[in-house]
């Protein structure tokens, strides 16, 4: 074994180790009737003060609100310290720094208890910061992160994207220096830290120049996310990993991509993303007015965003579920501009389930934005018909059921991923593997035959009429008390807007 694999061994042991422990401190709060995404926010307000303290970055704290300042505290003094500081760090006027005020604004606890924050505290002080330094606290937060999106996939879990899959995604992308990189659906930040990841293991940053340096740093990751809470995690998540975010400069601002707030985002080379699934609150149209297909179908939206944010030759990478894949009227439309304006290149078929509720099939969309002609470019227009073909790797049909006891790793994209080839923009030489095979291609006279579907499957999938393969009633149960409990959050959240409470359900 290699000196790089045993520290990566330790490193994912130590990191492990740490994750866990912080997580097993979650039971501390189920006292206090605090949900898991809940605690993962209520983490992050301590565990921000404690690691701004390891990386000597507390400069942007006032002293008062320090770490050190909470933890000699104890007792009903120590929760009255804790929830002043969520106040006052959240202010304008507390002489905190940008990014400490958008990481606490409108921050609450949910802690009633003195002693639960006081076990809370003195279980994070315990903890080998010093090992955690050393492997890196943004991969432990990274971790954490994993670990609520793993246990309960509504709330936090929504905004997490299997980091198998975007790690795959962003290696047949492979970003590089020069790319300007946009997620419009931000989340907690998985695909700038992947990019980010891939950029230091292919070039030497540290060859940049201080003036190169900058720029990489503050110029290369934009993304949008409209959930505060999120758009908390995810801030927090840049933070640990070296990316600043700065409203209007640089990182993951928060704010709505489908409103005018989307069109502040740079338009970018490389654009990694997963948007949230689903139509728009009360049904209504977003309230961007430059799309040229108006729907209420968040999807759709986000594709046209995406369609517009993309740089002449910038490349797409992006998770849709099937019904973008085959809806029509307005989805037919938005998919033939789509082929008209880019090259549709590969359509990858995801397994069913990894991530959203049970039975949500979803896929991810490569593509590349054609060119602007100088005659066409004070009309917007491009050059018309970009896609002559689409290649389809279906990794759904005959997969097992993933899971807790089957993950998804890694290596379920490794055939996908050989098959995709060199090329980021998807023009390496491609053979397709026979109708028996995964690996097919589609003309886009085929394409126009079916009526502009995109949903091109051609194996007989017996895992899906296998009902040994199905989740046991039990997790089915626990899914669905899951979203009760993240809808019954929801209204409890607005009723305590109107200063009532929601009565408990027995």
């Amino acid at each position: 074994m290699t000196r790089t694999s045993l520290h990566s061994g330790t490193h994912d042991r130590l990191t492990h180790d740490i994750v866990a422990k912080l997580w097993n401190l979650c039971n501390v709060l189920k006292d206090d009737g605090v949900t898991y995404h809940q605690y993962v926010t209520e983490l992050t307000y301590l565990l921000f003060l404690k690691m701004a303290k390891e990386t000597g970055q507390e400069q942007g704290i006032p002293e008062e609100w320090r770490w050190d300042e909470l933890e000699k505290r104890d007792g009903t003094q120590q929760l009255n310290q804790y929830k002043l500081l969520l106040l006052e760090l959240g202010s304008s006027e507390s002489g905190s720094s940008p990014l400490v005020q958008e990481i606490y604004a409108n921050a609450s606890s949910f802690i009633k208890k003195p002693v639960t924050l006081n076990r809370l505290v003195s279980e994070i002080e315990k903890l080998d910061w010093y090992s955690a330094r050393e492997e890196g606290l943004g991969d432990l937060y990274e971790g954490l992160l994993q670990k609520n999106a793993e246990e309960k996939k509504s709330g936090a879990g929504q905004y997490f994207t299997p980091r198998p899959l975007i790690d795959s995604m962003v290696a047949v992308m492979q970003p590089t220096l020069e790319d300007v990189i946009q997620d419009p659906a931000g989340g907690t930040g998985g695909f700038p830290i992947a990019a980010l990841h891939w950029i230091r293991d292919h070039y030497d940053i540290s060859q940049l120049d201080e003036k190169q340096q900058k720029n990489f740093y503050e110029g290369t990751f934009y993304g949008m996310e409209h959930v505060q809470d999120t758009h908390r995690l995810a801030l927090m998540n840049l933070m640990l990993h070296g990316l600043d975010s700065r409203p209007g400069q640089c990182g993951i601002w928060y704010g709505d991509t489908l409103s005018s707030d989307g069109l502040l985002l740079p338009p970018a080379s490389l654009i990694l993303t997963n948007p949230p699934f689903g139509t728009k609150k009360g049904g209504g149209l977003p309230s961007r007015d430059d799309f040229t297909f108006p729907t209420s179908n968040k999807q759709f939206c986000f594709l046209q965003h995406i369609i517009r944010a993309l740089k002449p030759g910038g490349r797409a990478a992006v998770v849709l579920p099937d019904n973008v894949l085959f809806e029509g009227n307005v989805g037919k439309q938005i998919r033939a501009d789509l082929m008209d304006k880019c090259n549709l290149h590969t359509i990858l078929r995801l397994p069913t389930g990894i991530f959203y509720a049970q039975g949500v099939k979803t896929n991810v969309l490569f593509f590349t934005r054609g060119p602007v002609h100088h005659d066409q470019a004070e009309r917007g227009n491009t050059d018309r018909g970009q896609t002559q073909q689409v290649w389809v790797y279906d990794l759904r049909a005959n997969m097992p059921a993933f899971g807790k006891r089957t993950p998804l790793t890694r290596e379920h994209f490794a055939a996908f991923e050989e098959a995709y080839g060199p090329d980021p923009l998807g023009l390496a030489p491609r053979t397709a593997t026979g109708p028996e095979g995964r690996w097919q291609c589609f003309s886009r006279e085929e394409i126009a035959s079916r009526g502009d579907s995109l949903d091109l499957a051609w194996l007989k999938d017996d895992s899906a009429e296998d009902a040994s393969e199905l989740p046991e009633p039990s997790e089915l149960a626990r899914d669905a008390m899951g979203e009760l409990e993240g809808a019954l959050d929801d209204l409890r959240a607005i009723l305590a807007e109107l200063g009532e409470e929601l009565e408990e359900l027995v």
